[in-house]
């Protein structure tokens, strides 16, 4: 069979497969706002589970890991996955399940209302909205462009008339020479996603979400197994993990080349999750209080299982038993799916494709939506009124197509690494976490200091992001230095927005009146 053909056919089907979903859950569709936004409050323990995990561990989990672990060692786990276990399920615990019992009280559908409401200012919702939706476009972005370069990868060889590949040196790239253009296959996966939005709404984003996040965490388990057995070469499994990590560098199984202060700070980013659009929204979908404990314990094992597959196999990409080295540095979004494609079968390269797009996937549906329930809720309907729910529906959808196409148009210009657009993407919502944490747990919390404290927030990264920029080594090299007597320590940006957030936020607070207690009961 014609190189690459087996792995298209696979994926077709799966696309097909979703489609079919997407169509399926809008014969369930109830009409009304509260059914396309949240599904109507139903989600119980499993669905909610699967969806929030599905939404959170994106291409930056399984294409950024692996590009990353190739280029920086295992000390990539412990920067973010093993943190992020722990934090994310603290998140839900303290954020998550307070914003639920909220959102029920008082009938919320976005953060922009909660916060709008909470701090009894209708500029707060006028100031977040660009700020989350400018945070969220990069975040697609890594959903959309690895969307790309798994799908080139994988058919590679498919059509080398068709769609030629060449490096920046006009050289004919031999790994990615043949397959599917990312212009191409980003458009189709983003197609694909709008579908079921646009006519499931929540309910098919959920269950869309369930069934990918199945699909990606069992084939995420094959493909370690497999890859692991191809590369090792030994009689056994633990053998085989044995020999491979005896052939990756000393440098690549340690944290050596990674300052403990950078390391260390790293671990602010998993924060966040607490301002996420998609996961308020998320959360707001449950049944009860008792459907957060299932995620809340088993989150973070649903973290190891895909990330430690990952980053072994990044740096296994590293060690003296790959005949061939993935293309890195020109594409660094491409060393998962080379892998895959190289050290399997046909066949079972084509499912493992299904595995990663199920990936990336799941977390572009649920941002899509939320983006479209943002702009009709909190800015369309808030300003003009009385707007029925076939109307409110009508305009999220039409947002959601605005949205698609802006994302995609941006997607066409040179992709970036992965990691270094997820980790900037992060530390913008994690410099926002002050606040949210302030205003379910602070009294003292005014709006004029959770504005400046926003205000702050996007100032910094704006500044530090566009210092990125200029830096030889661009955003992904980009870090300060803290210095302390002789030594000169390096730290990553988000600590920098995130201390002038909470500071900005606090003093404020302090020297301007807050809310009435009348009101404050509403909420405490």
């Amino acid at each position: 069979m014609h190189q690459g053909l087996p792995q298209l056919i696979i994926i077709i089907c799966y696309l097909s497969l979703l489609l079919l979903l997407g169509v399926f859950s809008s014969r369930l569709f109830k009409g009304t706002r509260e059914d396309y936004q949240v599904a109507s409050h139903s989600i119980g323990p499993f669905l909610l589970l699967m969806s929030l995990f599905g939404t959170t561990m994106t291409a930056f989990a399984l294409v950024g890991s692996s590009g990353e672990a190739f280029k920086e060692g295992i000390g990539v786990y412990g920067m973010l996955a093993s943190s992020s276990g722990i934090v994310h399920s603290l998140c839900f615990f303290l954020i998550g399940v307070k914003v639920w019992k909220l959102a029920r009280r008082h009938n919320y559908t976005t953060q922009i209302e909660y916060f709008r409401d909470r701090l009894n200012s209708d500029f707060v919702g006028l100031l977040l909205f660009p700020i989350l939706v400018g945070l969220i476009i990069p975040y697609l972005l890594v959903g959309v462009i690895s969307a790309g370069s798994v799908v080139q990868s994988l058919t590679a060889g498919l059509s080398p008339e068709w769609f030629p590949a060449t490096d920046a040196s006009g050289e004919i790239n031999r790994a990615l020479h043949g397959g599917i253009p990312p212009w191409l296959g980003s458009l189709v996966i983003c197609m694909v996603v709008l579908v079921y939005v646009f006519f499931g709404g929540m309910r098919g984003t959920t269950w869309a979400n369930t069934f990918q996040t199945l699909v990606f965490m069992v084939l995420g388990v094959v493909t370690f197994y497999v890859i692991a057995n191809r590369l090792g070469g030994q009689d056994s499994f633990l053998a085989n993990l044995q020999a491979l990590g005896e052939s990756v560098p000393l440098n690549k199984v340690t944290r050596i080349e990674m300052s403990q202060t950078k390391f260390f700070t790293y671990l602010l980013i998993p924060l966040s999750v607490g301002m996420f659009p998609h996961l308020f929204q998320h959360w707001m979908t449950a049944k009860s209080a008792n459907s957060f404990k299932v995620p809340v314990v088993c989150h973070p094992l649903f973290i190891m299982i895909v990330w430690v597959p990952c980053v072994l196999v990044g740096i296994w990409a590293t060690g003296n038993l790959i005949p061939a080295k993935p293309p890195l540095p020109s594409n660094p979004n491409a060393i998962l799916a080379f892998l895959v494609k190289t050290q399997t079968g046909q066949m079972l390269g084509g499912l493992l494709a299904a595995g990663i797009l199920a990936a990336i996937m799941s977390s572009l549906d649920s941002q899509f939506l939320c983006i479209g329930t943002i702009f009709s809720n909190d800015v369309y309907c808030h300003y003009k009124g009385d707007v029925s729910d076939k109307e409110q529906v009508f305009l999220t959808r039409v947002f959601i197509i605005a949205i698609v196409a802006v994302t995609y148009l941006l997607s066409l210009g040179n992709p970036t690494s992965v990691f270094a657009l997820g980790v900037w993407c992060f530390s913008g919502f994690s410099a926002l976490f002050p606040i949210v944490f302030a205003a379910l747990y602070w009294r003292g919390l005014s709006a004029a200091g959770a504005i400046s404290g926003i205000f702050a927030a996007i100032i910094s990264w704006c500044i530090l992001f566009w210092n990125g920029l200029q830096t030889p080594g661009g955003l992904r090299e980009f870090h300060l230095e803290l210095p302390l007597g002789d030594q000169r320590y390096e730290i990553m940006p988000v600590v920098v927005m995130v201390a002038s957030s909470l500071v900005t936020m606090i003093v404020v607070s302090l020297v301007t009146p807050k809310p009435s207690d009348e009101h404050l009961k509403r909420f405490f």
